[in-house]
């Protein structure tokens, strides 16, 4: 179903995007309403609704609703395992000196002797 999903949405995805693109810009009727003449209103005339428009809306709908559809199915998945799961804990050990041996100082520790200086 994800993988149906994902292939209508990708169609839909380019179609919207050819619609866009093969519709004429509304910034052309501006010029109208600025000294033109032809328009009394303030944006110009918008006309009847093209098929370009209509099928843009119809378009963006199917966009949104198979966005909705595959978020749903990514938040609600069931049966796939996280490998984060399936991973196990790492065991964490502390460092043991070896028998016999003395620890040494951490670097930055309070030592009894000065350190020595070469000349």
């Amino acid at each position: 179903m994800t993988i149906f999903l994902i292939i209508i949405h990708v169609l839909v995805s380019i179609a919207l995007i050819m619609i866009v693109l093969l519709q004429t810009g509304k910034g052309s009727d501006m010029g109208a309403a600025f000294g033109g003449g032809s328009s009394q209103t303030l944006f110009g005339s918008t006309g009847a609704s093209t098929f370009l428009s209509k099928g843009t809306t119809v378009v963006a709908i199917v966009f949104m609703l198979t966005s909705l559809g595959l978020a749903y199915r990514s938040s609600h998945r069931t049966g796939t395992a996280s490998v984060v799961t399936e991973t196990p804990a790492p065991i964490e050990s502390s460092a043991q000196p070896a028998p016999g041996t003395t620890p040494t100082p951490a670097a930055g520790g309070s030592d009894s002797q000065p350190a020595k200086q070469s000349e």
